[in-house]
């Protein structure tokens, strides 16, 4: 049996595919990754599961009825037809909706995480065919880190400059003696990365710096998310507490006289203000530690005693995604800068702040200095957008106003949602009001590859291939490989790439040669490809020919910024290297923030009380607190099918992590399925008992596709165990509207009823009809 190794990637690590007889039969991490993500072993079960899309498929009802609002969307049985009968269809409804209602009434924000290849990037492909036909709607920013987003380039001038040029892990590793983490570093993060990584070193550095002993500080309800090697002291706050935590470490740095008041004076503004009201004498609350105790549960002598090391220490103070996914998340962030300006060391080795160290593997990885190809994606001709955590708001109450970082804008009436390589059933909160949203529109059309429960609430849905079923170049800008990623098998069923896709509906729609100008696939690679290689050799460097890269399949790239430290320039001459703000330096007090007059988000870091936490009223009825954070056997949603992601399951349902206090409470045991619920909706999912969590907290994680008991009820159960049924659709506040999805208020029971069976995986229901 002849067997090859094809070259390929994925955002969670570069591999080669091992293939036999036409099937990929195993995957290979490429040779130089020292810690390779356990997410490769999703992938050879995947390509062939029975949840792949076939052929095109129309929902039966918009076939009868043509376009139009529906509550039956995720409902109804599909009809397959063939392509030129699913191109022709496609085709007359875009020229329907442009011709009544323009760009501005189809969204194409179409959010999602489908390839890490750079010319099969899905949401690349859609926006360029969109934009060849008037433009969309789109969506700003990131359910990741819309928050931070916003808040950052208010407080320091830029969010691409901290995370694109973090201080570099190569310089901690060596220099800093003091990690305080907020919310961790967990390894699980570190494995992703947009456009994928050739390396994971993230382990390696964090075993260097603790061999160098380096101390390290928890603070977080989930014990790790920190790896235990590096013997961190577990800090176990109440979620939602953390700002207080850090205003009280703030006070008794001012109370005890640690703080720099040269640097502040010299590189920040607004420190008067905030001394003000950390103080008490704004609001007449002092922020002391007693103050944080009562609301985080961490003693106010070891809140004092952590102050007092980190103004004696190198400290770098981390920050991870989670905390601005909460309502106020623009806070923490802030503070992080705050407290790090106040210590005096953003700019030197090992010091300062870091925002994502823990979120994305390739924050503190060194940036090319010419990054990987991209696709053009032309120009928008339309302005309305909406910050993407948005999306039901803007479904459901079109025409409203809104506020967003200044601005008063108008949710604008979408006609037409266009889904390229994306699962909003994971990244959305609150699915019951997501489904209704989804009702709204006229038409919804969703490329995937599987029967994601997007793809089951969507009318017109076209097979999609997946990576490995076509060619493209993977490459990220802060990874120091290029990679050629080769087909490995033919396509499942009819499934085509979006490329494919929309060059047949741009030559149907009269757009074909300003779609493809005249390219097939290999032919946009080497295009791609010999554009980048001219940029490198403008910037010194050389790359080979592309077939030369082609056949070779990794590509080590040159021009790599190494041991780079955050704000090192604005440091040594901060007159002469601003900050991009408006007053060149850190703004510990934004002016601009503080004239929004936002009660959500005043003019500097302030504790705001959630509405949703275990010091809330609510929690008398729900006295659990949910964290529902990323998970550890998948990206996202994606392969959720995939052997690994299947491994962690219990009885087929999401893991949920309960302390054993909480469980013996509610007679539950390790293995037991049990229903987790609020008045938003409820969920079955497989308990594990834990004291890797505090008590008072569970622990589910997002991405366990929406399966709902009565597929035609919005307000069903979820029996797979998805928790944004549970989560709530509130943006963080009026400055960033970012997704606040973290957190939410729970009760859990053992179930005692029948185990309803795992449907997610099932293709929906189909009718077979002659002539079409």
């Amino acid at each position: 049996m002849a067997r090859a190794f094809v070259s390929h990637s994925s955002h969670w690590g570069a591999f080669e595919a091992e293939v036999a007889d036409g099937t990929v039969v195993a995957i290979r991490p490429y040779r130089h990754d020292p810690d390779p993500s356990p997410l490769l072993g999703n992938i050879v079960d995947s390509l062939r599961h029975p949840a792949r899309i076939a052929q095109p498929m129309i929902r039966a009802g918009w076939l009868d009825r043509g376009p139009g609002a529906n509550a039956r969307r995720g409902a109804e049985p599909f009809v397959p037809v063939g392509w030129t009968t699913a191109i022709d269809l496609l085709a007359r409804e875009l020229r329907r909706v442009y011709d009544q209602y323009g760009g501005a009434g189809v969204y194409g924000g179409s959010y999602g995480w489908s390839s890490a290849g750079r010319f099969h990037h899905a949401q690349s492909q859609l926006h360029r065919f969109l934009n060849g036909l008037g433009g969309y709607v789109r969506g700003e920013h990131s359910y990741s880190n819309g928050a931070q987003s916003v808040i950052m380039p208010r407080v320091v001038g830029s969010m691409r400059e901290f995370l694109d040029r973090a201080t570099a892990w190569s310089v901690l590793e060596r220099h800093t003696e003091l990690f305080v983490c907020f919310g961790g570093i967990p390894i699980k993060n570190t494995m992703v990365s947009p456009g994928g990584a050739s390396r994971h070193p993230a382990r390696d550095h964090l075993r260097a710096a603790r061999a160098r002993r380096a101390e390290f500080v928890l603070v977080s309800p989930l014990r790790d998310d920190l790896p235990g090697f590096v013997s961190a002291e577990w800090l176990s706050i109440v979620p939602g507490s953390d700002v207080a935590v850090m205003l009280a470490l703030a006070y008794t740095l001012v109370d005890e006289g640690l703080h720099d008041r040269a640097f502040l004076e010299r590189y920040s503004v607004g420190f008067d203000r905030f001394e003000r009201y950390l103080l008490g004498a704004a609001d007449g609350c002092p922020k002391t530690p007693a103050w944080a105790e009562r609301l985080s549960e961490i003693p106010a002598a070891t809140i004092r005693a952590l102050a007092r090391r980190m103004a004696a220490k190198r400290t770098l103070i981390n920050v991870n995604y989670a905390l601005q996914r909460v309502e106020h998340g623009e806070q923490a962030p802030w503070l992080a800068v705050t407290l790090a300006a106040m210590l005096g060391q953003i700019g030197l080795p090992g010091g300062g702040f870091g925002q994502g160290y823990g979120s994305l593997g390739y924050i503190g990885r060194a940036p090319l200095r010419v990054g990987p190809p991209t696709l053009p994606q032309g120009r928008n001709p339309v302005s309305d957008f909406i910050p993407f955590a948005r999306l039901a708001d803007m479904l459901l109450h079109p025409g409203e106003p809104f506020d967003f970082d200044g601005q008063r804008l108008t949710y604008p009436e979408i006609r037409l949602v266009y889904w390229c390589g994306g699962n909003p059933f994971h990244h959305h909160q609150h699915l019951a009001r997501l489904r209704r949203a989804l009702a709204r529109p006229q038409t919804i059309v969703v490329h995937d590859s599987f029967w994601t429960p997007m793809a089951r609430h969507a009318d017109i849905v076209l097979p999609a291939s997946m990576t490995l079923e076509r060619n493209d170049i993977g490459g990220s800008p802060n990874d120091p490989c290029l990679i050629a990623m080769r087909q490995a098998v033919a396509p499942w069923g009819e499934a085509r790439s979006d490329f494919a896709i929309f060059a047949d509906l741009a030559a149907a729609l009269g757009v074909g040669e300003r779609f493809g100008e005249g390219r097939d696939e290999m032919a946009w690679l080497r295009h791609l490809y010999d554009g980048w290689r001219s940029r490198v050799a403008d910037d010194g460097g050389s790359a080979p020919p592309f077939d030369e890269f082609w056949e070779a399949g990794f590509l080590d790239v040159p021009g790599v910024d190494e041991d780079l430290v955050l704000f090192r320039q604005f440091r040594a001459d901060p007159e002469r290297t601003p900050l991009g703000t408006p007053s060149g330096k850190i703004e510990i007090f934004s002016a601009a923030i503080d004239e929004f007059r936002y009660a959500d988000c005043p003019g500097h870091p302030t504790w705001l009380e959630p509405a949703e936490w275990l010091g809330a009223p609510l929690a008398r009825r729900y006295p659990l607190h949910l964290v529902a954070n990323n998970p550890t056997a998948r990206l996202h949603s994606q392969l959720d099918v995939g052997a690994f992601s299947q491994s962690t399951k219990v009885r087929g349902r999401e893991p949920i992590r309960i302390h054993p206090a909480d469980a013996a409470a509610r007679g539950i045991r390790s293995g037991d399925v049990v229903r987790v619920f609020n008045h938003r909706g409820s969920c079955l999912a497989g308990a594990v008992l834990t004291d890797t969590v505090r008590p008072r907290v569970v622990q589910l994680s997002t991405g366990a596709w929406y399966d709902p008991l009565d597929p035609a009820d919005p307000d069903a159960m979820c029996v797979h165990g998805n928790p944004n049924v549970l989560t709530f659709d509130r943006g963080t506040s009026k400055l960033a509207q970012g997704c606040s999805g973290q957190h939410a208020l729970v009760e859990v029971e053992r179930w005692t009823g029948p185990l309803p069976p795992i449907r997610a995986y099932d293709p929906p229901a189909l009718e077979r009809r002659g002539g079409v």
